[in-house]
């Protein structure tokens, strides 16, 4: 059962890849890794080359600009969104240059929850992604910090990409962060806490294990926001896997359908209207 539904990931053409600010800097520093952006780039200019549609949901603008400030960690919204105005500028630079050495064109989309809740604002974004994706671009999506309080108060960029897979109707969403993917417990506290490869349903038990904690200094998002993502996707029809984004080419091996993070398997909920989810949020 497992094998089949991990051979199913070979076969995906409307991805979404989200990747968290420490996968994206050095830890000693927090500077931007250069060389692992490099890489992700390469790789998505790859599954463009396969001619397969690929959005990236990009976190780190607030982290960039603390580091380019030269200041702490932000405690306060002004500071947050102060950080994020300058990071974002600095972050799409970046992204633009590499993708263009590999032939491809990268477009930045800032969202803000009003964005999905409002109905004519949806509709002009999802068709906004969709001739995007049709000319061949590489959307980059990020909540636009400068503006939004209520995101980075209380939100992340893993219900984001969550909510971009239910928009644009994406076929597999892959989380990729610090961890190796979902585990009975903190492995970072616990270290009997076994690792599960595979959910296929989001009891509320499992749900539960979410506990809101993350090893990283930079990011926002722990394990519950990521379980919180895994509802939203596999409910609109979208696989998702949460997988360790050290080395980015993991997702040559999840698109291989080898075992690697955690899958779990899109159950399309006939029901489902991401308005309701949003009201959650």
């Amino acid at each position: 059962m497992e094998n089949q539904a991990r051979e199913t990931l070979k076969d995906k053409k409307r991805i979404v890849i989200k990747i968290g600010s420490s996968s994206l800097t050095h830890p000693e520093t927090g500077d931007l890794n250069l060389a692992k952006i490099e890489k992700l780039v390469r790789v998505i200019s790859d599954l463009r080359g396969m001619k397969k549609e690929v959005v990236l949901v990009s976190s780190g603008a607030i982290a960039v600009g603390r580091q380019a400030l030269g200041c702490q960690k932000p405690t306060s919204v002004a500071e947050k969104q102060a950080y994020a105005a300058v990071g974002q500028a600095r972050l799409m630079m970046v992204y633009q240059k590499l993708f263009s050495e590999y032939n491809q064109t990268s477009a930045q989309l800032l969202l803000t929850k009003n964005n999905i809740v409002e109905n004519e604002s949806r509709i002009n974004a999802r068709n906004t992604f969709d001739e995007l994706l049709k000319l061949g671009t590489v959307p980059i999506v990020n909540e636009n910090d400068t503006v939004s309080t209520y995101e980075i108060k209380f939100g992340d960029n893993d219900r984001l990409s969550a909510i971009v897979s239910a928009l644009i109707e994406a076929d597999l969403l892959i989380l990729l962060s610090d961890i190796d993917g979902l585990y009975s417990d903190d492995p970072k506290k616990n270290p009997n806490a076994s690792f599960i490869s595979q959910v296929d349903d989001l009891s509320d038990e499992l749900m539960a294990m979410g506990k809101s904690t993350t090893g990283s200094d930079v990011g926002t998002g722990g394990m519950s926001t990521k379980l919180y993502a895994a509802r939203i996707a596999t409910d609109s029809g979208a696989d998702m896997v949460i997988a360790n984004g050290d080395h980015v080419e993991i997702i040559w091996d999840i698109l291989a359908g080898k075992e690697t993070g955690t899958l779990f398997t899109a159950h399309k909920n006939q029901d489902f209207v991401l308005l309701d989810y949003m009201k959650t949020i």
